[in-house]
């Protein structure tokens, strides 16, 4: 199977069940994001890290593909002529929602507590886990926009939010087991 079949040559692609759309579709805005996130996760998880987060950056790497493929499908095909999901996949589910809590549980009960915002950086890795959030944050607001114009599962929606809160709490856990500097972000008073 060749990589290139220049079926998108004038700027239009298939969505999961054949019908084709703009490439810059919001559907197609939405799960590139997400495919850009899994990207950035998997550099964050190239970094020399505890294998336990490494472990779980995998599962959520998993997890996207799963996000992926729920908003590339078009609902007007979701479901096959024989009843059945043309997604042959484990949806998101409550749990993944809660590993992801728990994750966040045990990471936080190490950390001090947060008083200010905090800037981005103190240590390429966190820089890179902070990019990783940001890209889950426009992935999240894409994602919210097709919901309003086509509504999916409403668990993919969440997943994709507790995922950037997760990916900000361990910001501030690579932060503290780097033992990097964490700065605060403290306002100047106007004069």
């Amino acid at each position: 199977m060749k990589v290139y079949t220049k079926t998108g040559d004038k700027g239009t692609t298939a969505l999961f069940g054949g019908t084709r759309v703009p490439k810059h579709h919001i559907r197609i805005e939405s799960y590139g994001t997400v495919d850009e996130l899994n990207s950035y996760i998997g550099l964050l998880r190239d970094q020399d890290i505890n294998t336990h987060y490494k472990n779980v950056l995998i599962q959520i790497q998993d997890r996207l593909f799963t996000v992926g493929a729920i908003l590339a499908t078009d609902p007007e095909k979701a479901i096959l002529k024989n009843g059945k999901s043309r997604l042959n996949i484990p949806k998101i589910s409550e749990e993944d929602i809660s590993t992801l809590e728990q994750e966040m549980d045990t990471m936080d009960a190490a950390l001090p507590q947060m008083t200010h915002f905090v800037l981005p950086g103190g240590h390429q890795t966190v820089s890179f886990c902070h990019i990783a959030r940001c890209v889950c944050r426009r992935a999240e607001r894409l994602a919210s926009a097709l919901n309003d114009l086509a509504p999916f599962q409403s668990e993919t929606l969440m997943y994709l939010n507790r995922l950037s809160d997760y990916l900000f709490v361990l910001a501030r856990k690579l932060t503290y087991d780097l033992q990097a500097e964490e700065v605060k972000w403290i306002p100047k008073k106007e004069s």
